[in-house]
């Protein structure tokens, strides 16, 4: 019984060793990246979405680093959303509640943002390339200067819901 149990005993540390090393390797490798918590829920959010999420309830949802281009979320209730990184660009977001959305380099490139509520929400590093911002209301949302100039170039209505110009949302002079 001695010999087996030596030959157990050796077998067992070279699988042990063997499973370390695995793990070293994974952390270790080039190009690995650790998933973060949140990156982790938002994947768990991703997991429900479809193409057609028009007027839905999506209050408070994570979208990080999210390919969500050509999305339906008009009327869609988005408030408290997370967008970090994502793409939104040609989604149409159009008559969408965005109040207190934090979007931090974020594409809206080509989307359609017509009578969207963005007030409080913080867009820095976002961009907004040749989307549609009539009657949108930016009502104390935090922007790049450069992007806010961009915006006021175009800016154009009123919101439907808070009455508020897309021009004097943005503080355009």
């Amino acid at each position: 019984m001695g010999p087996v149990r030596s030959l157990l005993h050796a077998l067992s540390r070279r699988l042990v060793m063997a499973c370390l090393l695995g793990a070293m390797l994974l952390v270790l490798a080039p190009g690995a990246q650790a998933i973060t918590a949140p990156e982790l829920r938002g994947q768990r959010a991703l997991q429900d979405l479809q193409p057609d999420m028009h007027g839905r309830n999506l209050r408070q949802q994570e979208f990080l680093k999210a390919s969500l281009e050509g999305f339906d979320f008009s009327e869609a209730d988005l408030r408290g959303a997370v967008f970090n990184g994502s793409s939104l660009r040609e989604a149409d977001l159009s008559a969408a509640n965005l109040e207190d959305v934090v979007a931090y380099a974020t594409r809206f490139d080509d989307s359609n943002l017509e009578g969207a509520i963005l007030r409080n929400a913080m867009l820095m590093q976002s961009r907004f390339k040749g989307s549609s911002i009539t009657g949108a209301d930016f009502s104390d949302a935090v922007l790049d200067l450069p992007e806010q100039k961009a915006l006021c170039a175009r800016a154009t209505g009123v919101n439907p819901s808070t009455g508020v110009s897309t021009r004097e949302s943005l503080a355009c002079r």
